[in-house]
């Protein structure tokens, strides 16, 4: 069988000629992946990571020493900063070239149409890029990934295989939460194998939600290989400039605070007042607040002080927002769907406050107080007020 596709392609992302911890966690999971995938099919595909910019090949080596077999690094002056259009046509010319792709595997040079695999980041930048490159590569993707498995998959489908059984070898398995929070929505990307409809799908394309998976260790004796690619840049791709760019930070910082209060829905028998009673509790323990993602929706009608400082996406904790491992988190009034564990699931002790003790958070705890936000929080802040009286005596 003729292999048209090969590799795993990493479309890496940099910030002020640093690589983001997202990249290094993909080319991380990459390597763990193609490794397995080599052993399994006594293959010798590759990790090729794609870096674009301004004098960044140095960042080749890097890259190399992380985990990536190959680079593919494009260094133009209108790389430096990042549009989208030009982005992604670059990318998608690097994805089709048949004289990279030999380069990276001689042996398949006349064979290779396009990647077998690609990888973006789940941010800002990723996630529109990588939908326009896919759409210009007339393939699918699945965003917002936290698992990924390559398995032989034996299906039988009306569209894809005319309801006759076929086994996809190599298939890529794309897991992340469903919308309810508390399933897993397992995403392929297949080729149509029915005659009717006959079409190949490749690369199989994901974004992958940065924190999720870990970095690999520098290895400084790691060799690899450096390929510069040439990229072609219309004229009219050049209408949009950016005069300046300023790099806004996050409003809220999880990542010092030793303490996070959380809140959910729980606060909708009177949102105004449990937030103010989150407040309380958070001053006194010196912590910083969090919320679940359905509140940065602005769900009920509060103080616009409290809206404006509460109610917003930087807040979020969860597969949609930020990844926490403080040493203690308390979540009043969360129920515990996937994408909130995920994201404090690496805390230190985890104490939950719910009336429902059937509720998904209570298996995700050390403590479980039963009761409601508004009875158990006044306790517990008089409680600590009392603590540090003594501490401080």
């Amino acid at each position: 069988m003729v292999e048209k596709y090969r590799h795993l392609y990493v479309v890496t992302e940099i910030e002020q000629g640093k690589l983001l911890p997202v990249s290094k966690e993909m080319i991380g999971e990459a390597r763990r992946l193609m490794d397995g995938f080599n052993q399994k099919y006594s293959s010798k595909e590759k990790v090729v990571a794609i870096v674009l910019g301004n004098n960044i090949k140095e960042l080749s080596k890097e890259l190399i020493q992380i985990g990536a077999d190959s680079v593919i690094y494009c260094d133009h002056p209108e790389l430096e900063e990042i549009r989208n259009t030009i982005y992604t046509k670059v990318i998608c010319q690097i994805a089709i070239n048949k004289e990279i792709g030999g380069k990276i595997e001689a042996e398949y040079a006349e064979n290779f149409r396009r990647p077998r695999y690609m990888f973006f980041a789940a941010d800002s930048i990723g996630r529109h890029l990588s939908s326009t490159v896919l759409a210009g590569l007339n393939s699918g993707l699945a965003s917002d990934i936290n698992q990924l498995v390559i398995e032989d998959i034996e299906m039988s489908h009306q569209q894809k295989t005319g309801g006759v059984k076929e086994t996809y070898e190599k298939t890529l398995e794309m897991y992340r939460p469903d919308f309810s929070g508390f399933l897993w929505t397992t995403i392929l990307c297949l080729d149509n194998r029915n005659p009717a409809f006959k079409r190949d799908y490749h690369p199989q394309a994901c974004s992958i939600i940065p924190g999720v998976f870990e970095p690999l260790e520098v290895d400084s004796k790691r060799q690899g290989q450096v390929l510069e690619f040439i990229p072609r840049i219309h004229n009219l791709d050049l209408r949009v400039k950016v005069i300046s760019r300023e790099i806004i930070q996050s409003e809220v910082d999880f990542e010092t605070p030793r303490t996070i209060v959380s809140f959910g829905r729980g606060i909708k028998d009177d949102p105004e007042k449990n937030i103010k009673l989150v407040e309380q509790l958070a001053k006194e323990l010196k912590a910083e607040i969090g919320i679940t993602l359905p509140m940065s929706k602005k769900p009920y009608s509060i103080s616009q002080s409290l809206d404006s400082k509460y109610m917003i996406p930087d807040r979020v904790i969860g597969t949609s927002g930020h990844k926490t491992s403080a040493m203690l988190y308390i979540a009043s009034g969360v129920s515990g769907a996937m994408q909130h564990i995920w994201g404090m699931k690496d805390s230190g002790f985890v104490v939950a406050i719910n009336p429902d003790e059937e509720a998904p958070i209570k298996d995700e705890c050390d403590i479980f107080i039963k009761g409601r936000m508004e009875d158990v929080i006044p306790l517990l802040i008089e409680e600590i007020k009392k603590q540090i009286q003594i501490v401080e005596a």
